[in-house]
Parts: structure tokens; sequence; C-alpha cells
């Protein structure tokens, strides 16, 4: 038995738990440099308030209706996000996944008859709730796909306490009935039109296709979800496809940075987010391209664009061997004079799994003490918050920073802003 835990509306949740005065008001999270909407809270959803819509255009529109506007705290959520998966894994240590900032698999083999495991998780929900604030909907079934699935029902429909099990076939047919194909994890709004043309709406018409037409039409992906969907595990979290590139880069305020430092600060902080990416979905890059460039809209001064790529000897999601070697191309390619450089990144691709790494005989790296030191940093940050250790050229400037005219305080990670309690 498997059991997805979601943090409902993960971060207008997060904003809620410091602010109790929010929770029956919309809420709308911004996305960097407040540009359009990322994240929205029920009541906004009941709104008519549109995922990705610009912000600009909205804005009057959100005033009217009274709805409440954040910008991404991200060092916010990434602690609570912490603070549950803390809790997750100490109820099952062993069977632990994380899939994203909000969501997290437990395999609960041998802990339990289905019944046990439904009582257990409903206290979970609970226990989650009262530890951080957060609300978490557990889904339990026999596969991770159905249990994404019981997890939406557990959304949708309050009586059941948090927590939606399929452990019978009675159960799945019925959820399968209910459930747009669409929504299924593995399928998605891209194979909607293609499956429509066949006359599949639901789940369970997916179901009723036999595993070659499956194949020959989704592939192998296909079949897995198909296979799920009838109650057959066979899919692996680890096992999901890697992105082939990660992209990491900003816009910045005002005019843009004219000095090489504060540049470096920026492309050294995308780098290192780079390399938690990496790290996080247990991979590695053998190459890295660095980019800056001034706006082009402007004729008044003059114009620069900046484009370096290096390798990697061995491939590698160290932090500090990603973000040395970012800094290093941005200096390779520095021009001398004043050039307002409105936007940066860092991309790293060439991706590898972590234990697929082609090594190289004259490699000038220890590699063993790389891994040790790597893993006692990154236990640090796990224990203590995102970039509590951080490599120096990344710095403290905030003169690169996002625009986020509607940022709250960083209640769990910032001393100066944690809430004071007067007698």
């Amino acid at each position: 038995m498997y059991a997805i835990v979601d943090c409902n509306n993960f971060y207008a949740s997060c904003e809620r738990v410091f602010n109790p005065g929010l929770r029956t008001t919309p809420i709308v999270i911004l996305s960097n440099n407040d540009g359009c909407i990322i994240a929205r809270s029920n009541e906004a959803k009941a709104l008519g308030i549109k995922m990705g819509a610009p912000f600009y255009q909205v804005e009057d529109v959100l005033e009217q209706k009274g709805v409440a506007v954040f910008s991404s705290n991200y060092n916010l959520y990434g602690d609570m996000s912490r603070r549950v998966m803390r809790l997750l894994y100490e109820f099952c240590p062993d069977g632990f996944m994380q899939y994203s900032i909000d969501e997290a698999f437990l395999d609960l083999d041998g802990m339990g008859t289905p019944e046990q495991l439904h009582q257990s998780c409903i206290q979970l929900a609970k226990k989650i709730g009262r530890s951080t604030g957060i609300p978490v909907t557990i889904g339990l079934a026999p596969t991770k796909t159905l249990a994404k699935m019981a997890s939406k029902f557990g959304k949708k429909y309050k009586a059941y306490q948090g927590c939606c099990m399929i452990d019978t076939d009675e159960k799945r047919e019925k959820a399968l009935k209910m459930f747009p194909i669409e929504d299924v994890w593995g399928v998605g709004w891209r194979n909607r039109d293609k499956l429509a043309y066949y006359g599949i709406k639901t789940a369970w018409d997916f179901t009723q296709k036999s595993e070659g037409w499956v194949r020959n039409l989704m592939h192998v992906t296909g079949v897995r979800t198909w296979k799920e969907l009838w109650g057959i595990d066979c899919v692996d979290v680890e096992e999901l496809p890697h992105k082939k590139s990660i992209c990491t880069s900003r816009s910045f305020q005002g005019e843009g940075l004219t000095s090489l430092g504060d540049v470096e600060e920026a492309v050294a902080n995308f780098a290192a987010s780079c390399a938690r990416k990496l790290v996080e979905q247990h991979t590695c890059c053998a190459s890295l391209t660095v980019f800056a460039h001034t706006s082009r809209f402007r004729t008044d001064v003059p114009s620069s664009y900046i484009y370096h790529t290096g390798t990697f000897q061995v491939p590698t999601n160290n932090l500090q061997e990603i973000v040395s070697q970012a800094v290093k191309l941005l200096r390779d390619e520095w021009k001398v004079g004043t050039y307002y450089y409105k936007k940066a990144g860092v991309i790293v691709w060439d991706i590898c799994r972590d234990n697929a790494i082609q090594t190289a005989l004259f490699d000038p790296i220890d590699r063993n003490k790389q891994a040790a030191l790597t893993k006692a940093i990154n236990e640090i940050n796990r224990k203590n918050g995102h970039n509590m250790v951080r490599v120096a050229v990344q710095g403290y400037s905030k003169n690169w920073h996002l625009k986020s005219e509607h940022l709250t305080k960083q209640y769990t990670t910032n001393i100066k802003d944690i809430i004071q309690v007067k007698s």
C-alpha cells in the first residue's frame, strides 16, 4: 500500500500559518518579479481567477474582489516544506520518497492492514496540521497512480477527513469512472485530445483498452499508467524521466546591474539553485552555460550579450564545483565598460544519473573528500534551512534580487522576522 501526502494550496497555506486572519480570504501568489499568478487558494479559484494570469492585467480586479496578493516567499515555503517532510520521514523512514516541494510518497508495506493504515494516516494528517499549520490530504492505494487519484478525491470531499483510500476493486472501479482522463498522473492535458479521438474521457475508459493498444499509442509510459490503474505497481519515483536541462534565470529591477560583483553574485546563486535541483533529482551535469544581456528595448545605452559554455571533466552536482565554473565563465566573458545588464542566468545540461557517471583517469578532484563535504553541507542545510551554508561568492547583497512588492516576512528563517508575542 502506498500513500501520497499532498499539502493543500501549499503557498497560500504557508501565508495563512502566520496570518490566521487570512483563513477565509482569497489569496494569490505571484511569480518572480511579481509577473503572474502561480498559486491560488480555493477561494480565489472560486472567483474565477486564472492560473498564469499576468498580474498587471488583473490587479484592479483582485483589489475589487478583496483578494490578498503576495510575492513568492521561497525561503518561507522551503522551510515549511522541510518541516512537513521531517514529520513524514519520522512516520515512515524506510519508505519516504519526496516528490516535490509539497508532495511525498510513503511506502507503507508491512505497516499494518488497510484499515489500520487508514486510521494512522488520518491521525498523521491531523498531526501535521497541529505541528506546522499546513493542511494536507493523503491518498492511500495499492499503486502510486491510484494514490494520486485518491488524494484528489480526498481534497474534493471533506467527509474523508483528509485521507481517502482505494483498497478494493469496487472502490477502484467507482473512482476510475468518476475521474477525467486528463487528470490522471502520467496522462495530462497533452494526451487528452489524442485519447478523446478514440472516445476515452475517463480513467475507466482508458483501462478498457488492451495493453497492446495502449503501447502503440502511448508507448511504455502509457502502459505503466494503464497497469497502475489496474492496481499493478510498476512506477518507481526514482526512475521517472529527469529533466534534460535545468535553467535558473532572473530579470533585474530598475535599469539593471552594471558591476561585475553584482552580476557575479546573482550568477553564483543561480548556479547554486541548479546544483540543488540536480541533487534533488539524483542527476549530474557535464556542461554549464552562463548568459547575461542588456535590455533589447533600450537604444540609448550600449548593448551587450554574454553567452559562454564550459564542460566538466567528470559530470557533477557539487555545489562548489558548479558555482566556481559559472563564475569563471562569467569573468572570462565580462566586458569592460558601462553596460546595464537586465537579465542573467545559468543553464546546466548534458545531464545523466548520478549512479551512471563516467569517471576520468586524471581527475584532479578527490571525489571521496568532495562527497563527504557535500554530504555534511546538505545535512546542515536540511536541518537549519536552505542556503544556511553557502559559497562565499553567493554573498548577501540585495542589489540583484527580484521585485517583491508584496513579500511577507521570513518568519522561520530570519531571526529579525520572528513573531513576537506581547504579554
